[in-house]
């Protein structure tokens, strides 16, 4: 077993940990010990799909779908290092987790032949509620890429985790993301391309939020991706200094805490 199986697995009870995959994949595990995983890319079915090298993995595995048993597993959209369609069928073979995919991964499921009766299709404005999770999915803007990708802001523990998606800047929608309180951790893309934010468009959106602590993502996987976690860094301290942000290393652990401060981490 990958040690960062060993460590999800053996985290602190009582405590809500973060972990990074890589891309934009994350793994919330609540206080009591569920967890829900984010748009994870395990494989290297990118550049096989898409046919260049500019889609090869470069950076390494740290976590196999067989290793773990979610509770939830969470797809914004059916592109395929959101929903990997080498490791979805493996990640809900063990008869418990439950998938919530965007409503345009309905193909690939049907192409899957997955098992229907674990699955829900979700749509912007629909609330679940799964044991420890309440997820609110929230609109976000991927252009005509994928129209139906979801963002989502995620409580767990008291803590609300607002999950970007793959979107473009839109501060006209902020007042949807705050509408059921502030934003504990925002979690977005400065990749820059394929119609999402970069690393200026993520400070710009964090300063209209005004989470407790920005985490950028979706870079350093592929190489026909943008995304500099340096100039995200700059921006941040040019365009909202007293927001703390926190790079996260891929297979970094995260123990989010009751209170935060307003430094970077």
């Amino acid at each position: 077993m990958n040690d960062l199986a060993i460590r999800i697995l053996s985290a602190q009870p009582g405590k809500t940990h973060l972990f990074s995959v890589g891309q934009a994949g994350f793994i919330l595990k609540s206080r009591s010990g569920q967890t829900l995983a984010w748009d994870l890319y395990l494989s290297e079915c990118g550049e096989r799909l898409e046919g260049h090298i500019g889609f090869k993995r470069l950076l390494p595995k740290l976590l196999y779908p067989e290793e773990l048993v979610f509770d939830l597993v969470i797809t914004s959209h059916f592109h395929f290092d959101h929903f990997d369609p080498d490791s979805i069928p493996a990640l809900l073979s063990n008869g418990h987790t439950k998938l919530l995919a965007a409503a345009d991964c309905a193909g690939l499921v049907k192409d899957l032949h997955l098992e229907q009766g674990n699955i829900s299709y979700v749509r912007p404005g629909d609330v679940i509620e799964s044991g420890d999770f309440s997820i609110r999915f929230v609109n976000c803007d991927h252009g005509t890429l994928a129209p139906e990708a979801v963002g989502a802001v995620i409580t767990v523990d008291g803590k609300r985790i607002f999950f970007a998606g793959d979107t473009c800047l839109r501060l006209d929608r902020a007042e949807e993301i705050l509408s059921a309180g502030e934003v504990d951790i925002m979690i977005a893309p400065i990749n820059g391309a394929y119609g999402n934010l970069n690393e200026e468009d993520c400070a710009r959106l964090s300063k209209a939020i005004h989470p407790r602590l920005t985490i950028p993502c979706h870079y350093g996987m592929f190489a026909s991706h943008g995304g500099d976690p340096g100039v995200f860094r700059r921006f941040m301290q040019e365009e909202c200094p007293e927001n703390a942000y926190l790079l996260m290393r891929m297979g970094e652990q995260f123990i989010i805490p009751e209170v935060f401060n307003h430094e970077a981490v």
